[in-house]
């Protein structure tokens, strides 16, 4: 018996070698992300203060439309992100148990409220620039000041819902480690485990909506501007629908250079990356889209540039006084 046991506990340790072996990372590509992430950091900060000063401070800051609602909330969003870039780069640095418990278990899924916080405000955004093409004139109720304000409220308690329901569970059923965990998935136990891909799963779910329906305004766009040329309407008018079209189009371009490479790699990762033979090209790649997935805090201003006039009028103003 006793050396079935030592068999079994000998089994066990080098199980438990092989997924340490497995769940290794390479610090050397620390020394990348590192830079990048705080020269990302420095930028995005001054850029959404900049923006968050223009959208709150200004003496336009009443809400005016519904544009500006949809604006201010994926301002709100990027800057939160923002915030969370420094405990992301301490991460690379740390050896400290504690701060990697509060990472795992807080700030990480910061990254991801807000991620999907401005993903689904792009969608919404986008959604506007459309009803406004296909009815310029109508009052339809999704297009006032009211809707916009309950749609966003909404939005925020819908995805503050599973990531307040992650963190209970994970902290109610945690065990301290003695040492900092590889991932963040290692402290999981199976009930959790499971709860975060279903997390995961619907979050891509969301994910892939937007993308279809950016995909098909822009196309509805696109199609009423051919559409408009065909029948030689009046030159202001191609000229509106023209715009319309640019934008969405900046809208759809930023949406997919930042989200697109993340959601393809997410989901095989979640499922995969135990697998020995893949964990390490696996975590390069989660790395590198994750990082590009946060890059939207630098991008998203070419948004509030062609979306909103208060931004422009902002960015007017600062430049006349530089010049005097």
């Amino acid at each position: 018996m006793d050396d079935l046991v030592g068999v079994e506990v000998t089994s066990v340790t080098n199980q438990t070698d092989d997924i340490n072996q497995c769940d290794q990372t390479d610090t050397k590509a620390h020394l990348f992300f590192m830079p990048v992430y705080s020269l990302v950091f420095v930028v995005g900060l001054v850029l959404n203060s900049l923006t968050l000063k223009g959208y709150f401070c200004s003496a336009q800051q009443q809400v005016s439309s519904i544009m500006m609602v949809y604006l201010r909330n994926l301002a709100v969003s990027d800057f939160l992100l923002c915030l969370y870039l420094p405990l992301r780069i301490i991460k690379y640095i740390s050896r400290s148990v504690t701060f990697h418990l509060v990472y795992c278990n807080f700030a990480v899924f910061g990254l991801y409220l807000n991620m999907y916080a401005s993903i689904l405000f792009m969608g919404y955004i986008a959604a506007n620039r459309y009803l406004k093409i296909i009815y310029p004139s109508g009052n339809h109720f999704l297009r006032t000041v009211q809707a916009a304000c309950i749609i966003s409220t909404v939005t925020w308690t819908f995805l503050l819902a599973p990531v307040m329901s992650y963190v209970t569970m994970s902290l109610l059923t945690q065990e301290a480690p003695t040492v900092v965990p590889d991932s963040c998935e290692s402290l999981h136990n199976a009930q959790v485990h499971v709860f975060y891909k279903t997390i995961h799963i619907y979050s891509t779910v969301i994910f892939l909506v937007v993308l279809v329906s950016l995909v098909f305004f822009y196309y509805s766009a696109s199609r009423s501007v051919l559409q408009a040329q065909q029948k030689q309407l009046a030159s202001s008018s191609c000229k509106k629908l023209r715009r319309s079209r640019r934008k969405m189009l900046v809208l759809v371009s930023v949406f997919c250079v930042c989200f697109v490479p993340y959601h393809l790699v997410r989901l095989p990762y979640i499922f995969l990356h135990r697998q020995c033979s893949l964990s390490k090209v696996f975590y390069y790649l989660k790395e590198l889209t994750i990082l590009l997935s946060v890059l939207n805090v630098c991008l998203d201003p070419f948004i509030y540039f062609f979306f909103s006039k208060a931004f422009r009028s902002q960015l007017s103003r600062a430049r006349a006084k530089q010049g005097e």
